[in-house]
């Protein structure tokens, strides 16, 4: 079957199978949870705009991530409710996976190029009635909570998505595993090669983060056991993933020992995971590409053609107007009314303990004072999806709200998803940013607030440092001693974003608009082309692919 409907270009005819677990290639396709997903959805629609020859792997979750809901006192619900997709053609194959000694059948439905207007999704499923239950709960849940299921979920990736390719006879060059968990391909490709030296020349691998979340480990017995290793033996596995005296396997080590090339996903990331993994025998090098945003996909139109016509007042009517947007949708769902002249901050992304959502409201007093102040009013709005499963993040959220409920300018939304991120990143004036210094590894939703002329207010982690310019693209909470316990960071953090805020941030929205103006329009400019996921998708084929 021919996959694509467009004709490559002669810099990308290399073929390249981009593997997944999430994509977030449009609001009706619910199959991402964050970060992961917006990126590997930007690549597929720049991969389209180049007209790559690539292709994206990925697996179509029955119950998506999950919904977000409100219980009846506002806490946050977790609802997983089926989905159904009439624009996913059955491409007529299925592949079968061992499983635990198991056989499982495993579907494979196609996301044509034109739909979405990104490369083609080939989208993998174990829920269908060939399988019993249990092996069709496989593919029910983005990130289930059972360690034996998310190893399941990366046999299908990896070992079923490199069979469906094979079912469907399209050639393959390049195997990009983004995250560990597509791993198992490996082992299915040394089963047919034979020789590790081979299978590395068509294997590269993106590691995201430094978090242990993201550097998944699990008990090699185990995962022999559930054919994680595609039948090899155990000696054999131990032998070509030099992991001899451990009976821990993790699965970046995994994937750094049997690829030809790995990369970083920003330049302070380079570093970060040279140093983190300097010990590791017998890894790939790692370089850096820093990952980015799809700007045809993200940026409003008003505000591009007002920035490319040099009108800075149809650039502020427009921001306005794109904020009267998002006040719609925090009416709708808290029953407050946000002002389009007030100061607008916002928080949205994964609610995970590094990122710190709460940093800001550390000083309470402090924070409802600068809320509620009568001369130099602030409104904050905050949204994302805490993993449903993580009590800490649950609670953080649903402290925010239980905050709220006696704040007239602050709002916690729910139903952080494709849309609401737009909304939000071309409603917001600020964009704020909060990890812990070498924690972020990228971090991409303040590239698209930029794309917006929503001003990037961060610690000087992930991608950021390659972009800031201080008080003239951006905004950067002064460093701090990073060896200190994390209480004291949180302090500090928390006392300079506070001075910076009151001294110099809402002074200069207030009293000096036509520079917070002059600051949104260099925001704009300066995020193209670096951070547009063009240059990203360009960079893939020089530094990875066609070496």
């Amino acid at each position: 079957m021919v996959l694509h409907d467009y004709q490559f270009d002669s810099k990308y005819k290399t073929s390249v199978a981009y593997f997944s677990m999430e994509f977030a290639i449009h609001q009706a396709l619910k199959i991402y949870s964050g970060g992961l997903g917006f990126l590997s959805g930007s690549h597929m629609r720049s991969a389209y705009d180049l007209k790559q020859n690539v292709v994206g792997i990925g697996i179509l979750w029955s119950y998506g991530y999950y919904d977000q809901g409100r219980n009846e006192n506002g806490s946050l619900q977790a609802d997983f409710i089926r989905k159904h997709y009439y624009f996913l053609e059955d491409l007529g194959i299925q592949a079968t996976v061992n499983i635990h000694s198991q056989d499982v059948h495993v579907k494979a439905f196609y996301l044509a190029a034109g739909v979405f207007n990104s490369a083609p999704l080939i989208l993998l499923t174990t829920d269908i009635p060939e399988n019993d239950f249990l092996a069709r709960t496989i593919t029910h849940k983005l990130y289930d909570m059972n360690t034996e299921t998310r190893i399941s979920q990366e046999i299908v990736l990896g070992i079923g998505g490199v069979k469906v390719l094979k079912s469907l006879q399209h050639q393959v060059d390049i195997y990009h595993m983004n995250e560990g968990h597509a791993v198992p391909l490996v082992y299915e490709l040394y089963s047919e090669l034979k020789d590790m030296q081979e299978v590395k020349k068509k294997v590269v691998f993106t590691t995201h983060t430094p978090e242990a979340a993201g550097n998944e480990e699990h008990n090699i017995n185990l995962l022999h056991k559930f054919g994680f290793f595609n039948g090899l033996s155990l000696e054999k596995v131990r032998e070509i993933s030099l992991m001899k005296k451990t009976d821990t396997f993790n699965l970046t080590v995994g994937a750094l020992r049997a690829v030809k090339m790995t990369n970083a996903v920003s330049k302070f990331h380079g570093e970060v995971a040279n140093r983190m993994w300097k010990e590791c025998e017998g890894r790939s090098e790692i370089t850096y590409i820093t990952n980015a945003q799809n700007r045809r996909f993200w940026t409003d139109k008003g505000m591009l053609g007002a920035l490319d016509e040099h009108e800075d007042y149809a650039l502020i009517s427009r921001k306005k107007h794109l904020k009267r947007i998002l006040f719609d949708e925090v009416a709708d769902q808290t029953g407050k009314m946000f002002n389009p002249d007030i100061l607008t901050i916002v928080w949205a992304r994964r609610f995970a303990e590094y990122k710190r959502p709460g940093l800001i409201k550390q000083d309470l007093l402090r924070f409802k004072a600068m809320l509620e102040s009568e001369k130099y009013p602030v409104q904050i709005i905050w949204a994302g999806k805490p993993y449903p499963f993580d009590t800490n993040a649950v609670n953080t959220f649903n402290e925010l709200i239980h905050i709220s409920k006696d704040m007239k300018n602050m709002a916690v939304l729910i139903g952080y998803e494709l849309e609401l991120s737009g909304v939000l990143k071309k409603g917001s004036d600020l964009w704020l940013n909060t990890p812990r210094v070498s924690r972020e590894a990228s971090g991409t939703s303040g590239m698209t607030a930029s794309m917006n002329g929503s001003i990037h207010l961060s610690t000087n982690d992930g991608w950021h440092p390659e972009f800031s310019k201080d008080g003239c693209n951006s905004f950067t909470i002064p460093p701090i001693d990073h060896n200190k316990p994390p209480e004291e960071q949180d302090y500090e953090d928390n006392k300079n974003l506070m001075d910076m805020l009151e001294n110099e941030i809402i002074p200069r929205y207030y009293q000096r608009p036509e520079q917070w103006t002059q600051m949104m329009k260099k925001a704009m400019e300066d995020v193209i082309p670096a951070f547009d996921s063009g240059r990203m998708a360009h960079e893939y084929y020089v530094k990875m692919y066609d070496i």
